[in-house]
Order: structure tokens, then sequence, then C-alpha cells
């Protein structure tokens, strides 16, 4: 067993079973959204490095591979953009003031729930780019000097939320508007949202995908001069 555990490909081999999995699970009971094939995996992984002992460094030293994947995957999920750039033109004004809210909200929400609740700055460092696809994110942890795996669960845990709940949200708010779920969707749960909305169409993964690069966008702006507020 340890001989297993210790394997070089023990993080890769886990991370695959548990994600192919849990994809099936989720297809053969009907595709709910609690059971997102992410949100189950990240629980199975963690639950299996916890039992087996094995670090959060020798795991992801051992997925390595994945980790490059994310910059392509990332880069993948932007070509709905393609079809949706005409449009995303003619109503930029209306996306420009979007941005600006969002960004304001988010970084708003989140200092001001983990102040009240008074957590230490270095906390609320790692969760500022939380509603930036994990690529960016981490970027963004060396530059606003934040733990790089707490960005990371962070980052994973607001687009797993964003994608589970976000769509239901925008149909109790009888948002039946494409560009407007892809949108909201790209600039709150990023990259896992996206792939969620993609289903729903192609104009809403399309605005979802502008959503999600164009917050990467102003996020990397905006966020190095919030967290000098924080020691960052």
């Amino acid at each position: 067993m340890n001989a297993v555990v210790s394997s070089p490909v023990f993080g890769l081999a886990l991370t695959l079973t548990a994600y192919l999995t849990a994809s099936a699970l989720h297809r053969a009971l009907g595709r709910p959204a609690l059971l997102a094939p992410v949100l189950v995996a990240m629980v199975t992984v963690t639950a299996v490095l916890q039992v087996c002992g094995v670090s959060y460094a020798d795991y992801l030293q051992s997925v390595s591979v994945l980790t490059l994947l994310l910059g392509p995957a990332t880069v993948a999920l932007a070509l709905p953009l393609l079809a949706s750039g005409p449009a995303l033109l003619r109503s930029a004004p209306a996306v420009l003031v979007t941005l600006v809210v969002v960004g304001a909200v988010s970084v708003t929400t989140t200092v001001a729930v983990l102040g009240a609740f008074g957590v230490a700055d270095e906390v609320v460092r790692a969760a500022l780019p939380r509603a930036v696809t994990t690529p960016v994110a981490l970027t963004l942890a060396e530059s606003i000097r934040a733990a790089a795996p707490l960005v990371v669960v962070l980052t994973l845990v607001s687009g797993i939320l964003g994608a589970i709940a976000g769509p239901a949200l925008l149909g109790l708010a009888r948002v039946r508007d494409a560009r407007a779920r892809g949108f909201a969707v790209g600039v709150t749960a990023h990259g896992i949202g996206t792939a969620r909305v993609v289903g729903e169409s192609t104009e809403a993964g399309g605005w979802s995908s502008a959503g999600m690069v164009l917050n990467a966008l102003s996020m990397t702006v905006a966020l190095p001069v919030v967290a000098r507020a924080f020691g960052g």
C-alpha cells in the first residue's frame, strides 16, 4: 500500500478515476446540480488523501500534468466567445458597467464578511481571487502574496457553488436571456460555471466565456491594489 501511495502517478490516477466515476454517476442520476462531478471528485480525492496520509505538496507534484493543462483548458472554454463577439461589442457599455459593479460587489462582500468574523488578513488576501478562473488566480496568488493552496481551494469552492446554485437562482429570478445568464455565471463561477452553461446553449456559453475572461483581466489589475490594504 505504501508503494502505491508513494508512486509518482498515484495522485494523477486518483484524480482521473474520481472524476470519471463522478461524471458517470452524474449522468446516471439525471445530472443533479448537487452532484456536480467536480464537487464529488474534489471531496473524494480529499478524503482519500487524508486517509492515506498524502500531503498536498506531494499530491500537487503528482498531478503537475493536469496543472499544466489548466491553461489550455481555459483557452478552450473561450472558443464559444468567437460566436458571441459581435453581440458583445454591441453591448459594450452594459458589459463594462456590469464588470465594474460585479468586481466592486465581489471584493466588498468578501472583505466585509470575512472582516466581520475576524478572519486573518492572509486569509482575506487568499479569498480575493475567488471569482477568477484558477490559472489566473494562481498567478494572482503570487502577486498579492497569498497562499497558493488556499487560493486554489477557495477558487474551486466558489466556482462549484456558482455552477450549482447560479443557474437555479437565475431561474428563480426569471432571467431567461441566454446572454444575461451566461455572463452572470461567467463572472461569478468562472471556468466551472462556464462548462455548466455551455450545455444550455452556445450563446450562453459564449457570453459566459466572455464574462470569465473579462472578469479575469479586470481583477488582475484591481486585486493587487486591494491586497495592499491587507499587507499584500
